[in-house]
């Protein structure tokens, strides 16, 4: 049964994949066999992180690239190709969201920021690695990283809560029009992660405090405890799940 979670012979995209949940889920997809290409915004990022994992050096690839940018998504997916040969999962892990408040005192750079990582990145990334799975006719995976904002509002990431609900649909839309090409789309909506982005949450004892009581577990996640859930995505163990949203939240939403 092992061999259906195992990622030999597959080629890996990551964006995000610098640090917290990406970095994670490059280590895990390195340690089951794949290719892996990590992107950011900034090299620096990349050099950093490229210098953390662990595996075999030659299945490992860093590019920076702003996944808001439609230059630098196709610049991305053709170096990552050119070494690796085809795409054969994406995982759309970039994220941000540089406004916490109330939504009608939000102003718009900070919906266009949020935007544009968060939805727009995905749905041209992911256009674009499906347009050339179906021309390899080979199919793939393509994994979307949501959060468990985008299905309870979230007071006082009103705009995060709303781009990360319409990356859950854009999952489920994808999911039903690629299937006949053997493309399977499926999402993951993590809980509270110590992670960067979500400092906030977790940090300040008080907040951690606030955070845990909302969890079954009774705790905050680590990144580590999204690998087993990006892997079986990823891998042949779910030749027969797309459209999927999991909750990898501790009980949160519960």
């Amino acid at each position: 049964m092992s061999d259906r979670f195992t990622l030999d012979g597959k080629t890996a995209l990551i964006t995000g994949g610098t640090r917290g949940i990406g970095l994670a889920i490059a280590q895990g997809y390195l340690h089951a066999g794949a290719n892996v290409v990590i992107c950011s915004r900034k090299q620096e990022n990349v050099d950093e992180a490229l210098g953390q994992l662990t595996g075999d050096d030659a299945k490992l690839l860093g590019v920076a690239a702003h996944i808001g940018q439609a230059e630098d998504i196709e610049r991305l997916v053709n170096t990552a190709e050119e070494k690796f040969g085809t795409v054969n999962v994406l995982v759309n892990n970039a994220g941000t969201n540089p406004y916490y408040g109330p939504i009608v005192e939000s102003e718009d750079w900070a919906w266009d920021k949020t935007m544009d990582v968060n939805l727009k990145g995905p749905y041209m990334l992911s256009r674009l690695v499906a347009q050339r799975m179906i021309a390899t006719g080979q199919g793939g995976s393509i994994l979307n990283i949501a959060s468990v904002a985008g299905l309870t509002a979230s007071p006082m990431q009103g705009i995060y809560s709303v781009s990360k609900a319409a990356v859950i649909m854009l999952t489920k839309v994808m999911a039903r029009e690629l299937g006949r090409q053997k493309i399977r789309v499926n999402c993951i909506c993590p809980g509270v992660i110590k992670t960067k982005l979500s400092e906030a949450l977790w940090a300040d004892p008080k907040a951690e405090k606030m955070s845990t009581s909302m969890k079954a577990l009774g705790r905050v996640g680590e990144t580590e405890e999204l690998i087993g859930a990006a892997l079986y995505f990823a891998s042949d163990a779910s030749s027969f799940t797309t459209g999927a949203t999991l909750q990898v939240d501790g009980g949160m939403v519960i």
